[in-house]
C-alpha cells in the first residue's frame, strides 16, 4: 500500500517539476568602460584628484582621496550617487551631474586601472 502512495507522489512531483519554466537567466554585467575614453575626461577631475596630498576648503576641509587604482564598481556607483545627490558634496554633485553614465563609466575604467596619468601628458 506505501508503494504505490510513494511512486504516485513521486510521479505527481516529478510532473510539477517539469511544467515549470526554467528561471531567466541573470541580467548581464553592466558593459565595462572604455578607459582610453575616460582618459580623455580626467580634465574635470584632476584639479583636486591629482595632486597629491591636495585638502580641500570646500564645504569643509579635508583630504581629497586618490582615484588611481580604486575599484570600478566603487567609482561607478560612487559618480552616480553624487549625480542622484544621494552623496551632498557640492562640488562632486555638480561634476558628476554633466556626466553621461557612459562618461560615469569611462572614467570609473580610467581610473580602476591604475596606471592614471593626467590628459595633457
Amino acid at each position: 500500500m506505501i508503494r504505490p502512495v510513494l511512486i504516485a507522489c513521486l510521479l505527481t512531483l516529478s510532473a510539477a517539476a517539469a511544467a515549470q519554466t526554467p528561471a531567466p537567466a541573470p541580467a548581464a554585467a553592466p558593459s565595462a568602460g572604455d578607459a582610453a575614453k575616460g582618459r580623455e575626461r580626467t580634465q574635470m577631475c584632476e584639479g583636486c584628484h591629482g595632486i597629491e596630498g591636495w585638502r580641500t576648503a570646500f564645504p569643509e576641509v579635508y583630504r581629497v582621496p586618490r582615484l588611481g587604482g580604486q575599484h570600478e564598481a566603487y567609482l561607478i556607483s560612487a559618480l552616480k550617487q553624487y549625480k542622484s545627490g544621494e552623496r551632498s558634496h557640492p562640488s562632486m554633485r555638480a561634476i558628476a551631474g554633466s556626466l553621461s553614465d557612459a562618461d560615469i563609466a569611462n572614467l570609473a575604467a580610467y581610473y580602476a586601472a591604475g596606471n592614471v596619468r593626467t590628459a595633457s601628458k
